[in-house]
C-alpha cells in the first residue's frame, strides 16, 4: 500500500500506521454507502397524492369579451384536495398544469404553491386556469354545452416539485393528478 511504502521509504516500521489505515478504510467504506443512498433516497420518496376535493365541484365560469381575449374565455376553478403518503413533512413548491376537456387540450398553468404539509396530512387548494375561446376552436361544442347548463368531464396532468429537507427536491411527473366533470357556475 501506498502508506506502508512510503513510511519503509522514510526508515520507519510500518505497526505505527496499522491502526490509521484501517481507520481511514473504514471512514472511506461509510462515506461510500452514505452517498449511495442518497440516491436511493429520491427513490422511496412518494409523490404527493391529487384528487378532486369532495363536496367542492369543479367549476367554470363564462367571462365576456375583453381586451385581452376578445373573443371571450372562461375560468376554471378546480378544487384539489393534496395528501402527503410519506412518514415525513415536505412542502408542495410547485405544480405545472395541463387541463383537457373531453380530449381536447384546453389550458395550461403554472403555479408557486408553497404548501407546507405534514407526514400523512391533506389539504384542499383551489386551482385557477383562463381558457381563451380564441385558442381552442375544438371545443366549441364542449364549451357551448356548458353555456346550456351542461357539464364536460376534465382530465388535469402535471409535473409536481416538492421541497423534502433532507431528502432534497424532487420531481414528480407527468403524471394524472385528477379527472372529473366540470359544472358552470
Amino acid at each position: 500500500m501506498i502508506l506502508a511504502g512510503t513510511a519503509a521509504a522514510i526508515g520507519m516500521s510500518d505497526a505505527p500506521w496499522a491502526p490509521m489505515r484501517r481507520l481511514c478504510i473504514l471512514l472511506l467504506a461509510a462515506v461510500t454507502v452514505s452517498c449511495a443512498g442518497l440516491g436511493n433516497l429520491q427513490q422511496i420518496i412518494a409523490p404527493p397524492r391529487f384528487e378532486q376535493a369532495p363536496n367542492q365541484p369543479a367549476e367554470i365560469r363564462l367571462l365576456g369579451a375583453s381586451v385581452n381575449s376578445p373573443l371571450g374565455s372562461a375560468g376554471v376553478r378546480i378544487w384539489l384536495q393534496v395528501s402527503n403518503p410519506n412518514p415525513f413533512g415536505f412542502t408542495l413548491s410547485t405544480l405545472n398544469a395541463d387541463l383537457t376537456l373531453e380530449g381536447s387540450h384546453a389550458a395550461t398553468g403554472s403555479f408557486p404553491l408553497g404548501l407546507p404539509l405534514g407526514a400523512g396530512q391533506q389539504n384542499v387548494v383551489p386551482l385557477d386556469l383562463s381558457i381563451s375561446f380564441a385558442d381552442v376552436p375544438g371545443l366549441s361544442r364542449t364549451l357551448g354545452r356548458l353555456a346550456a347548463g351542461g357539464t364536460a368531464a376534465y382530465q388535469l396532468d402535471g409535473t409536481v416539485g416538492i421541497e423534502a429537507g433532507r431528502f432534497g427536491t424532487p420531481t414528480f411527473g407527468p403524471m394524472r393528478l385528477t379527472t372529473g366533470e366540470l359544472h358552470v357556475r
